[in-house]
């Protein structure tokens, strides 16, 4: 689930700058509010240079500019407007929240976070401005500040179903699901339609014959017209209410047409995933894996593919008390990226993968290092749970060399049918496999080869667990990751469910709940319609197991 940031509808009061504007300023700024409220971009461009060229102190055209930038990608651009627009006007709330959202976007959280203490202090008074906040904040990762600010927003404008969403995503991600379901359904009560509120509701609880939404969803779904994103939402939702019932039969047939429908739509080739895992089984031979990385000992990396029981590890980790959950942080592919200074928009590409290799490894670490601050450094150790840095594996290594990294492993069926059952975010590219069956084990087929190829350059370097094992013999498991991490054992970390700190994952109410085993072998409810994919797996050599 993420937070979603809600595009400026510019309602705050003319700022006209100084030295004071006249009326044909004042015109000219009315209109390009409006034109940024419509998301006309170039018009309202316009508006504010000719604003800017009688006046070059007016600030709020500096920020609308700035605004305008960030729409367009041009996020530093966007920086050095509303940094200008700062320093004319530095009491306005809404300015420095926004700051806060493009260093929160570029990932600069501590500086975001600072940001956004600077616009609460200010007291704003537009809701638009608290939700703003509290998106920054959750995307660096404080999350009970984020719920503070979005209650602020709520207070404000409760009749908004994008607030309501956004406090009630934050509230699941503390474990507050009450709350979380009130204010999900508050977002459903003002807006039906706002499709995924009803996904993120679906997930907060395990429905029952006496409780679910499914007469409500299906009836939504009859109402989707061409929109693919909301029958996607709806569909999901509706597949997890009616595996809840045991009705496995209809929760495929929504998952299929649901994600196929998707398919269609989005420009998606496992061969681009091909080329991009075999130019990194081409760049790391093993030949030349010593490195004068930073010497850092505090990050441990848990890596997998998603929905594999990554944040279950994360949990166990984090019970003990030398250990901090910093999430699922993109710091170290953007620090990568930054290093490698290439051109391309995407943070992983080939050219960025063949540049990344002529890089300061020693810089790069403490880059990464750095960029977790301040979040990180009040313990020995921090867990990074981003699943996909097992396509960094062996750049992390030369960065960090002390690092610890933990791979998850999960039965193949179970995890591509994880993956198939998962909406991930509708805006991250990286996932787009999922909307297929084949194409998710077609994708788990190079996960694997390419987890097989880091233990074969990387000897002793990857701890490699079974999530079967874990639920299996959960002590035995727990103490030999505890002990991998050179950690003295602690009891706490047999009662993860019991750890308070925020979950900003898929798995946010599953790890909240003591071990349980009915994920293992999920796939068999849905084994009549896994014939092609087990065809394709073990066509690759990939064992089932227990098949």
């Amino acid at each position: 689930m993420r937070i979603d940031y809600h595009a400026p509808m510019v309602t705050h009061p003319s700022s006209t700058g100084r030295p004071s504007a006249g009326p044909g300023l004042r015109q000219l700024h009315r209109q390009a509010v409006e034109l940024l409220g419509k998301r006309q971009f170039g018009a309202a461009q316009q508006c504010c240079l000719r604003i800017l060229k009688e006046n070059p102190q007016h600030a709020d055209a500096h920020f609308l500019l700035g605004m305008i930038a960030t729409e367009f990608g041009r996020v530093s651009n966007a920086l050095e407007f509303i940094g200008k627009a700062i320093e004319l006007e530095p009491e306005r709330a809404e300015y420095h929240a926004h700051r806060g959202r493009c260093l929160a976007l570029l990932k600069y959280d501590s500086e975001a976070l600072a940001a956004a203490d600077t616009a609460l202090a200010l007291e704003p008074a537009d809701a638009l401005t608290c939700d703003t906040i509290g998106v920054v904040c959750s995307r660096a990762g404080d999350h009970e500040k984020a719920v503070e600010a979005f209650r602020r927003a709520v207070s404000r404008e409760p009749d908004n179903p994008g607030f309501q969403f956004n406090l009630g995503s934050s509230l699941k991600f503390l474990g507050q699901f009450d709350a979380a379901e009130a204010a999900f359904e508050s977002a459903i009560s003002v807006s039906p339609r706002f499709h995924k509120a009803h996904t993120s509701l679906s997930q907060l609880r395990r429905q029952t014959p006496e409780r679910n939404h499914i007469r409500r969803l299906e009836g939504l779904i009859h109402n989707c017209g061409d929109n693919v994103d909301a029958e996607l939402q709806l569909r999901h939702a509706l597949a997890k209410e009616l595996e809840d019932l045991g009705d496995y039969d209809g929760a495929y047939r929504n998952l299929s047409i649901g994600n196929a429908k998707k398919h269609r739509q989005i420009d998606y080739s496992i061969e681009r995933d091909r080329a991009l895992f075999d130019c990194i089984t081409g760049l790391f031979t093993g030949e030349d894996e010593n490195t004068e990385g930073s010497d850092n000992r505090e990050p441990i990396f848990v890596i997998g593919m998603p929905r594999s029981g990554t944040t279950l590890i994360e949990r166990i980790l984090t019970s003990h008390s030398t250990v901090y959950s910093a999430g699922e942080l993109q710091n170290f592919g953007i620090a990568l990226k930054r290093a490698a200074d290439t051109d391309s928009r995407e943070v992983l590409d080939i050219a960025t993968l063949e540049k990344a290799l002529q890089i300061d490894f020693a810089s790069l670490g403490q880059t990464y290092i750095d960029s977790t601050r301040p979040v990180t450094g009040h313990t020995l150790h921090f867990v990074d749970k981003m699943p996909l840095n097992f396509l960094y594996t062996g750049f992390i290594h030369r960065a960090l060399p002390n690092a610890r990294i933990i791979c998850l492993r999960r039965n193949p069926l179970d995890t591509c049918l994880s993956n198939f059952r998962q909406l991930f975010a509708l805006n991250f590219s990286y996932y787009n496999y999922a909307y297929d069956l084949l194409d998710t084990g077609r994708y788990y087929v190079l996960f694997d080869r390419l987890m097989k190829h880091w233990q074969r350059v990387l000897p002793g370097k990857i701890l490699e667990v079974q999530y079967e094992s874990v639920i299996e013999n959960q002590e035995a498991e727990s103490r030999r990751i505890i002990d991998y991490c050179g950690l003295d054992w602690e009891e706490a970390c047999l009662a993860f469910e019991q750890n308070v700190a925020p979950v900003a994952t898929a798995s946010s109410v599953q790890v909240r709940q003591p071990l349980y085993a009915h994920a293992v072998n999920r796939w068999r409810h849905y084994e009549k319609y896994l014939d092609d994919l087990k065809q394709l797996l073990t066509a690759e050599g990939i064992t089932l197991e227990n098949t």
